[in-house]
């Protein structure tokens, strides 16, 4: 058989990780003022002069790194290029923390072709052909069904934009707009490229667990290209690296051997979930019951006032009005520098959510507001699971047409199961439709900023559903903190910020700033 897919990646730039680490920790205990990293390095290179065959640096790091002082591991950024790794990978490991920054090409607006899908190691004669017969049928499915959709996504578009009709705007942002509902078909092997930046310390957590669920076999792949890559640079780094637990040593591994026999679950988990959330995307399942009362007293603090002085209401205002507090119209986020803005972070909510896999990762995106997502395994029940797009459920032959394509797609997945695929291999086939049940927390500060973003109507669809949903929810329970999270025309406005809108050429057409969020609506 033809070899597997090789993820490939590049170290773009680095500074020297020793020399940061070791320049750190003794700037700590220096009576001398600052410790550069060049000291370090003139001092290591005076070792080599002397014939020298080790740093006499690594006893230090190697003291640090086991008492767990990893605040000096943190200060070199590792930035990397990535390409050939699956939307599979990215959203189960490179994206499931909050310690990393990415830039990937995105599938709202580029459009797949035929040779950007991930090929597992480990098939055979029989399952190899399987995987590829199904990827053939999901970008055919892809391409096919963005041509049978466009009418509709263009009538819903004009119906934004009267004026553009016939132009080649409008054109150009159908065609974008029919990829990105057409995407829902395509595989979680559908490969990415991305720029990926983590710290040195992060790179360690990497390697150490990179064989644990839902593709270990990619993920170790991936991560030993990146420490080649950084020992290339630094050869300490065998020094201090841990190798890698294996998955039997993960407690996830062993609570998955000892309660599932088969490559599928039970559907009772996924009745009873769906079951809870009534219909909604996202439901509040749990926050502070005195959350007005402890932000207006944390705000109290901030400025020494006694608890008699100022009612809660008006206290509030000043963190979360946009009238009133001027840093909600900056572009950028300056909330976590503001002491006042900081009493946000006391107040906290749960939501239990569904999403479909695309719409996931973007919503994982928001490192901020973190969520605990699913083993695949552990959800899979061996029957179609998705979510379909907004614009779908608008017409029966669309969804009649959408769960064809489901239904032949999980078809093929439980052939190769039958044919001896394990789960892994087997799941590159799920598409980005697939269903993700989790639940997600979020303090109010980073909140307030997510859905000032996603409740732009220029936001994945249904993360800005699930917004919607939430701060809907959040008005009932806590309405003089609901009221304020809103989407960024909004609070652009009551901030006197100049555009209103600040997506410029981008503007969805609706002057959101002007409805009650009970009014919100959107098919695109």
């Amino acid at each position: 058989m033809s070899e597997h897919s090789t993820p490939i990646v590049k170290l773009l730039n680095v500074t020297g990780p020793y020399e940061d680490i070791v320049s750190s920790a003794r700037t700590c205990y220096s009576p001398k003022g600052i410790v550069l990293p060049e000291d370090v390095s003139q001092e290591n290179q005076k070792d080599l002069k002397d014939g020298r065959d080790h740093s006499r640096f690594v006893p230090l790091v190697q003291s640090l790194y086991q008492a767990g002082h990893h605040t000096t591991f943190q200060h070199s950024y590792l930035h990397f290029s990535m390409e050939n790794t699956s939307r599979n990978v990215i959203w189960s490991f490179l994206h499931s923390h909050p310690f990393y920054n990415s830039e990937q090409v995105s599938q709202r607006y580029v459009r797949v072709k035929k040779d950007q899908f991930f090929v597992p190691e480990g098939l055979n004669e029989i399952t190899r052909p399987i995987l590829d017969e199904c990827y053939e049928y999901e970008i055919k499915a892809y391409k096919s069904f963005n041509k049978l959709i466009a009418p509709l996504v263009e009538a819903e578009y004009l119906k934004r934009f009267k004026s553009r009709k016939g132009s080649k705007q409008a054109e150009k942002d159908v065609k974008k707009k029919s990829q990105e509902v057409s995407r829902a078909i395509l595989p979680l092997g559908t490969t990415a490229y991305l720029h990926h930046t983590v710290s040195y310390i992060t790179l360690l957590r990497y390697y150490r667990l990179c064989d644990i669920f839902d593709v270990p076999a990619e993920q170790k792949s991936l991560v030993e290209q990146m420490i080649r890559q950084v020992a290339g640079k630094d050869a300490n780094l065998k020094e201090i690296l841990q190798d890698p637990l294996s998955i039997e040593e993960t407690p996830e591994y062993q609570f998955m051997k000892s309660h599932y026999s088969s490559d599928c679950a039970n559907p009772a988990f996924v009745q009873e979930f769906d079951a809870e959330l009534d219909g909604k995307v996202s439901l509040l399942v749990d926050y502070k019951i005195n959350q007005e009362k402890t932000l207006a007293n944390a705000i109290r603090e901030v400025y020494g006032i006694s608890r008699q002085a100022g009612e809660n209401k008006e206290l509030i205002q000043w963190a979360l009005d946009s009238s009133k507090n001027p840093l909600l119209g900056e572009n950028l986020n300056l909330g976590t520098h503001s002491k006042m803005m900081r009493c946000l972070l006391h107040a906290h909510y749960t939501f239990q959510k569904k999403l479909s896999h695309a719409g996931d990762s973007q919503d994982q995106r928001h490192r901020m507001t973190p969520g605990s997502r699913p083993i695949l395994k552990a959800h899979y029940t061996g029957q179609p699971d998705y979510i379909e797009p907004l614009i779908v459920r608008m017409d029966a032959q669309y969804q009649s047409v959408f769960a064809e394509h489901m239904n032949k797609i999980y078809d093929y997945v439980e052939k190769g199961l039958k044919a001896g695929m394990n789960f892994e291999q087997a799941s590159y086939m799920l598409p980005n439709a697939l269903s993700i049940r989790f639940t997600e927390s979020a303090d109010l500060l980073n909140l307030k900023h997510k859905m000032a973003m996603r409740l732009c109507y220029n936001a994945q669809e249904e993360i800005w559903q699930a917004s919607l949903e939430e701060a809907l929810q959040i008005s009932k329970v806590h309405p003089e903190i609901g009221k304020y999270l809103l989407p960024p025309c909004n609070i652009r406005k009551d901030a006197k910020t100049k555009p209103v809108c600040p997506e410029g050429p981008r503007f969805c057409g609706v002057p959101v700033w002007k409805l009650p969020r009970e009014e919100y609506s959107r098919s695109i």
